[in-house]
Order: structure tokens, then C-alpha cells, then sequence
């Protein structure tokens, strides 16, 4: 069969599209193929434009281009006065639902922009070869001729040289490989995954179109609805810097249907060491004296090899999880994304992942108490077959006396190598310096600023002392406060979690705002059996002691969502309900906990103190955390 080049099988095609041939017509007989939706009419009612928004999916790199007249000129010299729609194509494609759709579908823009003229001035249509060997500034001005027209911005360009484009083509994603034939010579084809891109005026990607979307229709509903948005939200909306330092990915408001995306660029997660001895050497203002271990004496030095243990997956069993995967640093070194931890390949883990802030002053380690030291607490998860894994103690030594670089460290640190004792005294030193405070609360209570909270929280802190009682397990001594009596309370989650029976259906949220009743019968057919939770009676066998689990420090409350041992728990407000409501009725509930009798009102108030509990240096410990090297990185 004769190889026809893009402008020829491209008019073929839009006749045929034009035409009521069947689908099977346009191919061979012998082999049928179905075309992209961009060929036909559109199969549903597109919404209205400026009746959505565009989230912007980051900003639009630059790269080195060629026009058709040979003259050097940069991507973002095109971007900027105008919304632009830009594909990647190879000029000798011959893949019907390849770069011919992309062409395709930009021609039928064409056409429409000569109908519609108030939209002529202000787009551009760019075509950027991924083949420039062979699509040369000529050969695109040739391929121009078919597609371009008077008032329509429609540029065609490549690239100088292979070397010149793949910058770019990383810089977007564009995955492109060459074919070769069985005695390894090229076959002038290309392996690639189509996109269009649209770019607001503001240089920043606002939608990616893959085969399955690429239509004209859509194509022009989104961008009219970028020329209807005011110039000042179609600039890039930079996240607010308390919002850099929680979940990347917020769902907050996803159970709504006007749910919208708070996604944050890890590109806008800056790195920036800091000195982290400070924390112990001068703990900050509502902390007393860091308690350090005789034996393992804090060193800038140990911070430094213990906080690159903590970011290496290399030490879990299958080199794929760190203890910063469930204890996420700009999380509330938690997790804010799950109610319960999940280990390696997805494995279950019956609890929520406790925050690391302020563990150095913890007496007791894990939801039920049983560690009362960080060297020893940080093997229970190097160890747990539901968390990083690893079938021994020797496995994790052998592998990090493994690594020269590690090695090196400990020699030089601990004057030997890793052993159960030096990675224990190392990770657990890094967890000793995570302390944070000096919190609004803190100004306000033992620095006597009386402006530090606001009324509304002053009218909280007097009931957490008071009528709600809060301070009878989350206690306050004179000169600083941990807000934990370090003991172990029965509230009634850990039975209600145990005796309650699932009801015979549970809704699933399936899109935002959208619910579902699935059957209970068919989630447990797929989920893995849960395991129950006796809480600190499997610690000590005391019958007194079920559903008991420790006290955990308030401080940083607001950052480490969600609570309770078990996460059932999604916001504070939630948390002080529970508690207004009495806990849940059982034979072992703790005494303290009793219906409070709170208002609406006083609830807020309640939660409004909480909220004043964050330290004042949480963005400096995430930034250092960001610069911490991650596996062989330094």
C-alpha cells in the first residue's frame, strides 16, 4: 500500500468525517478502525463556557524552537499575549488516531475561528515537530500551506536539533521513542502518546487533551471560558504558605458536588536546611528541657544520618517505603489522607499514624503504650510485616552496612558500624529534634501577651479547664505544657469500632458530591479481614484495659488530622462533639468522660483554642525536611 504523507491522508480523512461512510469505510477493508471522537460530532452536551473553571496544572515550560523561515525563537516568546492550544506532531504520521487527529482537530478550530471573529485575535494554534531530522523548517512550511489562512494564527515549527528538543519534550511529558526494524534501523515512525495542551495568557497549563478528549467543541468551550475569566483569576493563584504545609493533594470539601482541586505543585516545596539542634538545646517557648538519653547525647552530626535514614525506602524489605510515608512531614509528620496507615504494596495497618512533633517528651510510644523508648520504638516498624516489612533485624543491618555511605557515617559518629543499636540511637535523635512550639497559646499563656488569641479563643482555653474538663487528661503544668497526662483512657471509639455491627449498606463516595449504596457483603468480599483492636489490654492482658489507648499531646492539633487511634475522626469539631456527647457507653468507659453539656457556640470557642496550639517554627522543620536527601541523593 502506498505511504501517503499528513496533508494528503488528512484531507481523505476530512472528507470521510464530512461524509455518512461508515467508520469501517475510512480504513481497509481488512482492518477496520475505529476513529477518535474527534473526528465526529460531539456524543453529549458540552457545559456552557464560564459555567466551569480550569484549574491551572502548572506552569508552561519554554524550549528552543524553528519557524518555517529558519529563525530562532523561544516557546514562551508565543505565549503570553494569547490562550494556545499546542500539539506535538511528526509531519510523515500515518496513525489515523495520531498525529493526524491532533492536525485534524486544529483545522476544525480553524474553520470555526473564521466564523466566529471576536475569538481570531485572541488564540494560537502552535505545532511543534517532535522529528526535526526530518521536519525541517522547509518541510513544515510545505505542511503549512495546507492547514494555514489569512487571520488565523496557525504557526508550525521544530527544532535545530534533537538535542534542542528533548528538553521540551520532557519538560511536558511527551514520551516519544523511535521504531527501529529487526536489523536496528530507523523506521522514520515514531511511539508516542498524543496531547494538546491549552495555555492561558498567564503561561500556565490548564487542561491536557489525550485521544479520547481531543474534540473541537470542547476545545472551544475551554477557551472561551479562559477569555471570560477577569485577567486577575486567570493569573496563577499561588497557594497560600500555610497551605504548602499540609496533604499535596487536599480533598477538603471533596464530599461537596462544587468540590474544587487545592492540589499544590511539588515544585513549590521548597527545601531549606536548618540547624535542628536548636530544638533541644533551647526548646521553643511551652516546652521544657528536651529529655535526651545519657547514652545517646544529641549531635548535629547523628541529626543529620538519622534524618537520611528517615526519608530512605531502602529501608523497607522491597526498597520502596520510608518512615516519611506514613509519618509525612508536611502533613503534621502524619497522615492527613488516611484514617489508618497502609504499608508496604498497600498492606493494612489497623491505626493512625501518630504525629512525631514533640515525641521527644512522649514516656510512652504507640497507641497502646508498649514502647517507652524512640532507639527501641523505631524497629517496630522497620520489623512489622504490615509496615516497611523486613523479616529481621540482620536483613535491615546487612543492607544499610551495604551502602559506603552510611557505612562511613556510622564510623565516623558512633566510632562503628550500623548495628540495632546505632540505627535505633540515629532515626530516634532526627525524631528528638522535631520539637515545636511557641504557639499563639503559648505567647498568650506563659509569655503574657494578652493580644496573642482572640476573645473567642480565651472564652475556649476557660472551658477546656473548666466545664469541659479537657485538662484532666491533656494536662498543663505551670511552666509549659504537653497537653497529655501520658496515661491510657477508654473514650468508647475502640469498643464501638469492635461491637458495632455494619449495617447491610455503606455509602461510597465515588466523584465529588456523589454517594453510592454498596452492599457491606460486597466490600468485605475485596477488603482484607480486619483485625480487632483490644487497645492496651493486648499489652498487658488486663481486662481493665480494653479499648484503653494513650493520650495524645494536643499540640499541633490542627495539622494532624484526622484523630483518634483508629482516624475515624475528621475534624476537631468532630472530636469536641464526641467528647460533648459523653464518649460511647461501655463497661470499661474511662470516668473522666461524661456528657460536657456544651453549647453550639461553646464548641466553637473550644475548637477555636485548639486551633491556637501550632508551633511557630512547624514551615521551618517542613523546609527542612524537604532539603533532607532521599536514597543515594545527597
Amino acid at each position: 500500500m502506498k505511504k501517503m504523507n499528513l496533508p494528503s491522508l488528512l484531507f481523505t480523512l476530512l472528507v470521510v468525517c464530512a461524509s455518512p461512510l461508515s467508520q469501517a469505510d475510512v480504513s481497509s477493508q481488512n482492518q477496520p478502525q475505529t476513529l477518535a471522537p474527534g473526528y465526529g460530532a460531539l456524543e453529549f452536551t458540552a457545559p456552557e463556557p464560564g459555567t466551569y473553571q480550569l484549574p491551572a496544572l502548572g506552569n508552561a515550560a519554554d524550549g528552543n524552537l524553528l519557524d518555517t523561515k529558519n529563525n530562532a525563537i523561544s516557546l514562551h516568546s508565543l505565549l503570553g499575549d494569547k490562550v494556545v492550544l499546542l500539539s506535538f506532531i511528526y509531519s510523515s504520521c500515518s496513525d489515523v488516531n495520531g498525529c493526524p487527529l491532533a492536525t485534524a482537530v486544529l483545522h476544525k478550530i480553524k474553520n470555526r475561528l473564521q466564523k466566529e471573529p471576536e475569538l481570531v485575535g485572541k488564540l494560537r494554534m502552535l505545532t511543534i515537530s517532535f522529528n526535526p531530522e526530518h521536519d525541517t523548517p522547509e518541510v513544515m512550511q510545505q505542511y503549512a500551506q495546507s492547514f494555514q489562512s489569512d487571520g488565523v494564527d496557525w504557526q508550525f515549527l521544530t527544532t535545530k536539533s534533537e538535542q534542542d528538543l528533548q528538553p521540551l519534550l520532557a519538560n511536558y511529558k511527551q514520551n516519544v521513542q523511535k521504531v527501529f526494524d529487526t536489523e536496528g534501523h530507523f523506521t522514520g515512525t515514531f511511539s508516542h502518546q498524543l496531547r494538546v495542551y491549552l495555555i492561558d495568557r498567564n503561561k500556565q497549563i490548564r487542561n491536557i487533551y489525550s485521544v479520547d478528549f481531543l474534540h473541537p467543541d470542547t476545545l472551544i468551550n475551554d477557551v472561551k471560558t479562559l477569555l471570560k475569566s477577569p485577567a486577575d483569576t486567570a493569573s496563577p493563584q499561588r497557594e497560600p504558605t500555610a497551605a504548602l504545609y499540609s496533604a499535596g493533594d487536599n480533598k477538603s470539601g471533596y464530599e461537596q458536588d462544587n468540590y474544587q482541586t487545592h492540589s499544590i505543585a511539588l515544585a513549590e516545596r521548597k527545601g531549606n536546611a536548618t540547624d535542628l539542634t536548636k530544638t533541644y538545646r533551647k526548646p521553643p517557648l511551652g516546652l521544657g528541657a528536651v529529655p535526651v538519653p545519657v547514652d545517646n547525647p544529641s549531635s548535629k552530626a547523628k541529626i543529620s544520618l538519622g534524618r537520611q535514614l528517615f526519608y530512605d525506602r531502602r529501608l523497607s524489605l522491597n526498597n520502596t517505603f520510608s518512615c516519611a510515608m506514613c509519618h509525612i512531614p508536611e502533613q503534621g509528620f502524619t497522615n492527613n489522607e488516611m484514617a489508618t496507615a497502609v504499608g508496604i504494596e498497600g498492606r493494612t495497618v489497623r491505626r493512625n499514624s501518630p504525629t512525631l512533633y514533640n515525641i521527644a517528651y512522649a514516656k510512652a510510644l504507640f497507641h497502646d503504650s508498649r514502647e517507652n523508648s524512640l532507639e527501641q520504638q523505631v524497629w517496630g516498624p522497620l520489623l512489622a510485616h504490615n509496615e516497611m516489612g523486613n523479616p529481621s533485624i540482620g536483613v535491615v543491618i546487612e543492607k544499610i552496612k551495604g551502602i559506603a555511605d552510611y557505612n562511613r557515617q556510622f564510623e565516623r559518629i558512633f566510632g562503628k558500624g550500623p548495628s540495632m543499636e546505632t540505627i535505633g540511637m540515629a532515626i530516634a535523635s532526627y525524631e528528638r529534634s522535631l520539637n515545636s512550639a511557641n504557639s499563639a497559646f503559648d505567647r498568650w499563656y506563659f509569655g503574657h501577651d494578652k493580644s496573642a488569641i482572640d476573645e473567642q479563643a480565651q472564652r475556649g482555653f476557660k472551658l477546656f479547664t473548666g466545664k469541659a474538663n479537657c485538662a484532666g487528661c491533656h494536662t498543663i503544668a505551670k511552666n509549659h505544657a504537653l497537653f497529655t497526662d501520658h496515661d491510657n483512657h477508654n473514650t468508647g471509639i475502640g469498643y464501638r469500632e469492635a461491637m458495632s455491627k455494619p449495617s447491610d449498606t455503606q455509602p461510597l463516595q465515588v466523584a465529588p458530591g456523589v454517594y453510592l449504596n454498596v452492599a457491606s457483603s460486597l466490600i468485605a468480599a475485596v477488603s482484607a479481614a480486619k483485625t480487632n483492636d483490644l487497645g492496651r489490654y493486648e499489652i498487658t492482658q488486663d481486662p481493665q484495659d480494653r479499648w484503653k489507648y494513650k493520650t495524645p499531646t494536643l499540640r499541633n492539633i490542627s495539622l494532624t488530622a484526622p484523630y483518634m487511634h483508629n482516624g475515624s475522626l475528621t475534624t476537631l469539631r468532630e472530636v469536641v462533639e464526641f467528647y460533648n456527647r459523653g464518649g460511647v457507653t461501655n463497661e470499661n468507659l474511662d470516668p473522666l468522660i461524661k456528657p460536657l453539656q456544651l453549647t453550639g457556640d461553646e464548641i466553637d470557642d473550644l475548637t477555636a483554642f485548639l486551633n491556637t496550639l501550632t508551633g511557630d517554627n512547624v514551615k521551618e522543620l517542613v523546609a527542612d525536611a524537604f532539603a533532607a536527601p532521599v536514597g543515594e541523593s545527597r
